[in-house]
Order: structure tokens, then sequence, then C-alpha cells
């Protein structure tokens, strides 16, 4: 497949304005979490261990358990 420079430009911009758009949403949730943490709503260990939970866990497991989750009443 041949693609002129002009649709290989167009895609080098769309890489750098979705990049563009993970850095500040990184940012934007780096700066909640420290928000969070400060004002006591979880610990950074609490935090590191949750993410490392899910991080192991398959999407099935974490939807199956959400689901769960909002069955039982609290």
């Amino acid at each position: 497949m041949k693609h002129n420079v002009m649709d290989i430009l167009d895609i080098v911009g769309q890489l750098a304005d979705l990049k563009a758009v993970d850095s500040k949403n990184t940012l934007a949730i780096a700066v909640l979490i420290d928000l969070l943490i400060d004002k006591g709503l979880f610990s950074r260990q609490e935090f590191v261990q949750k993410a490392q939970e899910l991080e192991s866990a398959s999407l099935a497991e974490i939807i199956m358990k959400r689901r769960s989750e909002l069955r039982t009443p609290r």
C-alpha cells in the first residue's frame, strides 16, 4: 500500500495530538491522586496496592467484581 507524503504527515500530526492529550490526561490523574491522598481519602500505599491488584487482574475479573459490588447493598 503506497501512501503519499500528505497522508503520512497527517498521521504524524494525529499521533502528536494524541501524545499531547495523553500527557495532559496523565498529569490530571496524577494531580487528582495527590489531592485525594493529601485529603486523607486513602494513602499512597493503599493506592499502590490497589493498582497492583488491578494490574494483575484480567479485565473480565475486574468487571465481574464491580458488578458484584453494585449488587451487594452496603
